[in-house]
């Protein structure tokens, strides 16, 4: 970041996404670290080898390190960031996770449980006794708030203390909240893990994920666990996770003030049985009445909202979750989850008004 004086207020963390890992403001020096595409480096530094460092890498992880208050480690993608967390539980150990998580969180956890890596016991992750309770000898706490797509909140701040009291590491999926609306390493976390793939790249056209640790020892961990697996990010990939993070601030201030909107529109439609909005984020479930037909009918009835699995994007995408045959039994089969936007609030609303209007709800 720019030199400022030592006694100088800290700066926001709107002004960090834009001004952390720049270049330093030399004459003619560009404003961006350029894209490296190379794997090979002339030996005597530090870097040594492709697979080891990228400036591109170090430029992204500096931003959202700052951001999350850790060290960043920036992976292939949010499942390989995950993974590696997931690595330094020893084996056996027990992992205490929502029983509503992103899919592949969890086909990964019982994965590894059949396999005998670990164990893993689900509890519901808003009911913060049951979580501390399951977490007597275990080895980590993972949980996302807000869930996915059941959108329920954890209490991040007693779950870490009860964790660390039971000897238990605590990692926390941050990719709806963003650094900018919530800070787990703040409130008592050790990791922190985004698929950068959604908000902070922000426009569906990067595939990657990061893990941010408050230690130095699981930040180097983190670091052996993608070197030897590979797990890297490509360059170019990096270059535009951390240029769309430059304007994470204004497409999250845009974006969650649509869904709010919307979410006040929404209440009380006659075609939904209910409407589910943590009170921050982009991200909203509505349960359509009828279940899975009506609700499918929906993802087709529109020409602004696009039916797609991704989240996070500059556009607005909605899908039913109990298409896909891992999602959760518990989740209501007419669940759709809507990825709000920064499109015009009244045109999101017209299209999707028209769509919930003409549901043949008798059917």
């Amino acid at each position: 970041m720019p030199d400022t004086p030592a006694d100088a207020p800290a700066l926001r963390p709107e002004t960090v996404a834009v001004v952390a890992g720049r270049p330093p403001h030399s004459p003619d020096a560009p404003m961006n670290v350029p894209v490296h595409l190379t794997s090979t480096y002339v030996a005597g530094g530090e870097l040594g080898y492709g697979r080891y460092g990228n400036p591109s890498w170090t430029a992204f992880e500096e931003v959202l390190g700052a951001l999350e208050g850790g060290s960043c480690v920036s992976f292939a993608s949010g499942m390989a960031a995950i993974s590696a967390v997931l690595d330094l539980v020893a084996p056996g150990g027990l992992v205490v996770a929502p029983r509503h998580s992103y899919t592949g969180t969890v086909a990964l956890l019982e994965e590894r449980a059949q396999q005998g890596r670990l164990r893993v016991e689900f509890v519901d992750i808003s009911d913060t006794s049951a979580v501390v309770a399951a977490s007597v000898g275990a080895a980590m706490v993972w949980f996302e708030t807000p869930t996915n797509p059941a959108l329920e909140l954890a209490d991040i701040a007693a779950i870490s203390a009860a964790a660390h009291e039971h000897g238990a590491l605590v990692a926390v999926d941050n990719t709806f909240a963003t650094p900018l609306l919530q800070r787990p390493l703040a409130l008592g976390a050790d990791l922190v893990v985004h698929s950068a793939t959604k908000y902070l790249s922000g426009h569906s056209d990067v595939l990657m994920g990061a893990a941010i640790a408050a230690s130095e020892q699981h930040a180097a961990a983190l670091v052996q666990r993608r070197t030897l697996a590979g797990a890297i990010p490509a360059p170019l990939e990096a270059f535009l996770a951390l240029r769309g993070m430059r304007t994470l601030a204004v497409r999250l201030d845009r974006a969650q003030a649509n869904a709010q909107e919307l979410v006040r529109r929404l209440d009380g439609h006659p075609a939904l049985e209910e409407v589910r909005y943590p009170g921050f984020g982009a991200i909203v479930s509505i349960v359509v009445r009828g279940g899975a037909a009506p609700a499918d009918a929906l993802t087709r009835g529109t020409g602004l909202w696009v039916h797609a699995t991704s989240l996070g994007g500059v556009e607005s995408t909605f899908e039913r979750r109990r298409r896909w045959p891992s999602e959760q039994p518990t989740i209501p089969e007419g669940l759709v989850r809507l990825s709000v936007g920064i499109e015009q609030v009244d045109d999101l609303w017209r299209d999707l008004r028209t769509a919930l209007d003409s549901l043949d709800l008798l059917g």
